[in-house]
């Protein structure tokens, strides 16, 4: 017999494939937003979170469940609310200003800063497994910065502040994802970016090309058509089948960036991110060997609405007994 909490081979497969298609079409995503440079990055999130609100709007639509959206903590939802604002931000302005493999590459550091995060806020032990991958992820981002050897740019802080605000949101959300609503995590970042990113509006508006705004919109359906494969594929199978999968962006976006971009491949940036996502995988591989529940298994794309919670919590379940 099965275990219960086992993932059966017939559901592995599936997952994997919404897990890499998901993924895909999340570095799409970002690729629009790259290509998308001829107005301010305050008013590109703002016309793509405000896209993604409408196939969002069609899904709680059809959904005949009768729900809360009230927070149950208020306060540590706006502070992740504010978090992955900040990761929103930075991101796309990362992507604006860099190669996308080397936005990725930093972005994909956030597993070491969750780790480094955790041992004071959520009382964790690092053993000799974990810190060596905290040491390595270190390193690979030492290697693509290359201190002295080029300049560190805005884009270079951009990236590695949103790698910062993932982490930061990934452990709240640690501590309050079973008293919260799914809905409740996806709606109220989604909000906080439309508020934020329209008040600065005023100050930074520039005329917008037809063009611009339609690679905007499409931008934010496919950040939905991707989440909503992301989640399927945590719900049909278990992380550590699913969140290796994430690493798969690192080739599109050389795909992207050399296609698209023409953008020319940094063999220090190949190298760093080759041991930033060794160091990834040695974080998941220890979690699995120790059979306990960290918030690196639960960080999947960093720039999705919702953060890093993908699995039903308990609220959730409560509402569907």
């Amino acid at each position: 017999m099965t275990p219960a909490n086992s993932t059966s081979d017939s559901s592995v497969l599936p997952a994997v494939g919404f897990a890499l298609t998901g993924f895909a079409i999340f570095s799409l995503h970002d690729a629009l937003v790259k290509s998308v440079q001829v107005v301010p990055v305050f008013q590109i999130v703002f016309f793509v979170v405000l896209a993604s609100f409408v196939p969002f709007t069609l899904f709680v639509g059809v959904s005949r469940q009768e729900r809360s959206l009230r927070p149950n903590m208020p306060v540590l939802v706006a502070l992740r609310c504010l978090f992955t604002a900040g990761s929103l931000f930075s991101a796309f302005y990362a992507f604006g200003n860099l190669p996308m493999a080397e936005v990725y590459s930093l972005l994909f550091s956030a597993p070491v800063l969750i780790t480094l995060l955790a041992i004071p806020v959520l009382g964790e032990r690092v053993k000799f497994v974990r810190g060596l991958a905290i040491v390595l992820g270190l390193i690979g981002v030492i290697v693509v910065l290359r201190p002295g050897q080029s300049s560190f740019s805005m884009g270079h802080a951009a990236a590695l502040f949103a790698a910062f605000c993932i982490a930061s949101s990934s452990v709240v959300t640690r501590l309050i994802g079973a008293r919260e609503h799914s809905l409740t995590l996806i709606l109220y970042p989604m909000l906080t970016n439309v508020v934020l990113s329209g008040a600065a509006l005023f100050f930074v508006y520039e005329p917008m090309p037809s063009k611009a705004l339609l690679l905007c919109c499409a931008a934010g359906a496919l950040s939905v058509i991707a989440q909503t494969c992301v989640i399927q594929a945590y719900r049909s199978a278990e992380a550590q089948f699913v969140a290796p999968m994430q690493y798969s962006q690192m080739i599109w976006a050389v795909i992207f960036g050399t296609l698209w971009f023409n953008e020319t491949l940094d063999r220090w940036v190949i190298a760093g991110s080759s041991i930033i996502v060794l160091s990834g995988l040695m974080f998941i591989w220890r979690e699995l060997v120790a059979s306990v529940k960290q918030p690196v298994l639960r960080t999947r794309n960093l720039r999705m609405m919702s953060g890093p919670q993908v699995t039903p919590s308990e609220a959730d379940k409560d509402e569907n007994p």
